[in-house]
């Protein structure tokens, strides 16, 4: 989608959410521009098929105690697309099926105390 700014007030993104893929330090060398590749790949390439207008973007924050990529999706409450998405990610990137990657919701994650939001989808 065109013209959406990359934050949560955004009325485009307010009730949407993320699939978050979360890395180590170590992970950093081996994984990050691979999976931020294959990430940019899925979006340019609509490789979400009939859910990929449900697409809005990608984030990534690069920080020093550790990475995070993210897709940003425009409706949390589409358990169908969302769940879509996060199998047809996960695959692309190559994760092992033993690891989790969580989906949480934009008012959760803004909402949070702590560090940690609850996921509300993993795949």
């Amino acid at each position: 989608m065109d013209g959406i700014e990359p934050m949560w007030e955004d009325g485009r993104n307010r009730r949407g959410g993320r699939w978050l893929i979360t890395l180590s330090k170590q992970q950093r060398r081996a994984d990050l521009d691979r999976f931020w590749l294959e990430t940019l790949l899925c979006l340019v390439g609509e490789a979400f098929d009939s859910h990929s207008d449900d697409v809005c973007g990608a984030v990534i924050n690069v920080r020093a105690k550790g990475d995070k990529i993210a897709v940003w999706t425009t409706d949390f409450e589409n358990k169908d697309a969302i769940t879509h998405i996060g199998s047809v990610y996960k695959e692309r990137l190559g994760v092992p099926q033993k690891v989790i990657i969580g989906y949480q919701s934009h008012a959760d994650t803004a909402t949070k105390s702590g560090s940690n939001t609850k996921n509300k989808f993993v795949a």
